[in-house]
């Protein structure tokens, strides 16, 4: 079996190379329903391919399909039916996103015209989690979020993979480059504003935030960039507050909390996490924290 036995040596790390294990992820064969699942998709990537197509629409019919698919067909007199319990109405009307309010719409800074385009996709993605054909469902979540992401970010790359429940403030204030990986239940707060460059990954339970609020009136709110530069690794349950820099290939390690910028190839750990080693990929000539690779 293969490992890397790991040496510190006057407080620098060095690494004698023997034997790593090494657990690439295994490809699975089709499920017998996945013509099926291609089939929907299509149908989905055509629709909101169209900017004139009402996405809320789009948003209803299918989530009314999964849900409730006695009423697909005719949602609109179901909602106004008075036999029904008030409560299938509600429910009924709710998988329309124009009957349902989001938290970002409270915030000052919320710019409707944007918001209100995006709205549908988000409410689309979340509530597609909620639901059995969603769920834990990999294959077929990870290929409708990807699906999604473009239309929502201001930018997102090629080959972007995120699990169930992760959520966003915004969505459109969202720059993701390629090869990005966003694992179960990560809040990205986009507030402020998220720049991910390629090939960042963020572990589950994980929090990247670019808003703050003062410590004297919680009402005062500061948007800030935060960003997280090629390579960057943010582990369980880590926070990242509004407006650090995490260099690239840096890392935050698990339940620690992110308050300052993280230098390239150094990991930090602890609450505040500071520098406790340099990754031994690390380039021997000095890197340049504040540089961002131009998009």
């Amino acid at each position: 079996m293969l490992y890397c036995r790991v040496v510190y040596l006057s407080g620098n790390l060095t690494t004698e190379e023997l034997a790593m294990p090494l657990f690439p992820l295994r490809k699975l064969p089709a499920t017998p329903i996945s013509g099926v699942a291609d089939e929907l998709l299509a149908t989905l990537e055509d629709a909101i391919a169209d900017e004139n197509t009402d996405r809320n629409r789009i948003c209803r019919t299918l989530l009314c399909q999964i849900l409730y698919p006695e009423y697909a067909e005719n949602w609109d007199t179901a909602v106004e039916d008075a036999k029904l319990p008030a409560a299938t109405r509600l429910a009924l009307a709710s998988l329309d996103p124009r009957n349902v309010t989001l938290e970002p719409e409270y915030y000052a800074e919320c710019d409707d015209s944007r918001f209100q385009l995006v709205k549908p996709l988000l409410w689309l993605w979340y509530s597609f989690d909620r639901t059995p054909l969603g769920g834990q469902n990999v294959d077929l979540g990870v290929r409708l979020r990807r699906l999604l992401a473009p239309k929502i970010f201001k930018r997102c790359g090629r080959n972007f993979k995120a699990f169930q429940h992760v959520e966003f403030s915004f969505g459109y204030n969202m720059e993701v480059g390629d090869d990005v990986v966003v694992h179960r239940h990560v809040l990205l707060d986009d507030r402020g504003g998220l720049v991910l460059g390629d090939k960042v990954s963020i572990s589950d339970y994980a929090n990247i935030y670019s808003h703050t609020h003062s410590i004297v009136d919680q009402k005062d709110v500061t948007d800030a960039v935060t960003r997280l530069d090629d390579g960057v690794r943010i582990t369980y349950h880590a926070t990242v507050l509004a407006g650090v820099h995490v260099g690239e290939e840096g890392m935050v390690g698990a339940v620690a909390v992110a308050t300052k910028d993280v230098r390239p190839y150094h990991v930090n750990v602890g609450i505040p996490a500071k520098s406790v080693r340099v990754k031994p990929n690390a380039p021997t000539g000095p890197v340049n924290l504040t540089a961002i690779k131009p998009r």
